[in-house]
């Protein structure tokens, strides 16, 4: 195994999400993976194996494994680009076939998985306002609360303030039970404050971690949102993540107007010394 250590997203030389990216000859079972997850202590890990034209990725958080983690894939796309060269390479994951393109200066663009959203019932969605001391009334009225996929499942909530985004606070456990009671990956709350900057708090209770510096699953299913809702803003946008953890991170995104078409997420990385 080669294990490499390197955070997706970061902004200006610092911060970003740490992933793991581990190379191996073949793939070793689920359990492994797993507890070497475990061991990295990061929010997930990438197991790659080469395979035909492409490469074979898993990923792993401490306590599941996710379909589909787009800062482990940026930080992948620059593994491979500092070890075989800048292009496009493709991926096969466990449900889905995408790409990531290693660039220069160890950035990285992938392609997410196809886009879907669907409604939330009100007693699902009282239980989560509730788990993390919001009401209704906390949300933006122009951004209905809705599941949205790229990938992965994640639950969208808009705040009508940031300072409501800085006080993210929830009850953990109970989340955790409500996130797997839907088989959602992060909730992902959101404060827009133009038309091209978002600001995001993602909680991730279901893979065992409070809150991710830096989500680039979540980031595509809220590109696939804001077309599926035909909001009017730029389809080119960037997340700004982590700031209320001291980990800033940057995540630039673009889609285009077909529904479900895939999304295109960029990012730099850092090694982790």
């Amino acid at each position: 195994m080669n294990l490499l250590k390197l955070a997706a997203f970061s902004k200006n030389g610092g911060g970003g999400n740490p992933a793991g990216v581990a190379f191996y000859d073949e793939m070793p079972s689920a359990e492994e993976m797993m507890s070497i997850a475990k061991q990295v202590g990061y929010s997930e890990t990438a197991f790659l194996v080469k395979q035909n034209d492409g490469w074979r990725v898993r990923y792993f958080a401490p306590e599941l494994e996710v379909p589909f983690c787009g800062h482990a894939t940026i930080a992948l796309g620059a593994a491979l680009g500092e070890k075989f060269g800048e292009g496009t390479y493709k991926l096969f994951l466990n449900d889905s076939q995408i790409t990531v393109r290693a660039e220069k200066d160890m950035k990285a663009t992938l392609q997410s998985p196809q886009t879907k959203t669907e409604d939330v019932s009100k007693d699902y969605l009282d239980k989560v306002l509730a788990s993390f001391h919001l009401t209704l009334d906390s949300l933006h009225s122009a951004f209905p609360p809705r599941f949205a996929s790229a990938g992965a499942k994640h639950l969208i909530l808009f705040l009508k303030s940031r300072e409501l985004l800085k006080d993210m606070n929830y009850d953990f456990e109970i989340t955790k039970a409500l996130m797997a009671e839907q088989n959602v990956v992060t909730i992902s709350l959101l404060w827009n404050e133009s038309d091209d900057v978002f600001h995001s708090r993602n909680a991730f209770a279901s893979g065992g971690v409070y809150e991710d510096p830096a989500t680039g699953a979540a980031a595509a299913a809220l590109a696939g949102y804001l077309r599926d809702i035909n909001w009017q803003g730029k389809n080119e946008f960037t997340i700004l993540q982590g700031e209320d953890m001291g980990v800033p991170s940057r995540l630039n995104v673009k889609y285009t107007s077909t529904k479900g078409e895939s999304i295109s997420v960029s990012g730099e990385v850092r090694h982790i010394s």
